[in-house]
């Protein structure tokens, strides 16, 4: 098993229960495909370095989660299509 950080940006725009249901379910996608969650960091509003569908800001989620190595591109692929995350971005984290 290797270890992963799922990084997110979600629309700051939506109501706050949307937008925990939109990281619970990128949660589901990770231990639906195997994946175990160590510990999600949860950085709050942020300004955006340029504006992503005329927005401006957006709430940064990192998920850290232990998983086999081709868990992630499944991840990716399902996230990919998710209407309120802006950007995604999932690494392999250093074994440190």
């Amino acid at each position: 098993m290797n270890k992963y950080e799922l990084a997110l940006v979600v629309n700051a725009k939506i109501e706050d229960d949307a937008r925990t249901a939109t990281v619970e379910k990128a949660k589901e996608y990770i231990t639906r495909f195997g994946g175990q969650i160590s510990d999600v960091d949860d950085w709050g509003k942020k300004r955006l370095a340029y504006d992503i569908q005329k927005m401006n800001e957006g709430f940064y989620y990192f998920i850290h989660f232990d998983a086999e190595a081709g868990v992630p591109a499944q991840i990716e692929e399902n996230v990919r299509i998710m209407d309120n995350v802006l950007r995604f971005l999932c690494v392999r984290a250093d074994e440190a």
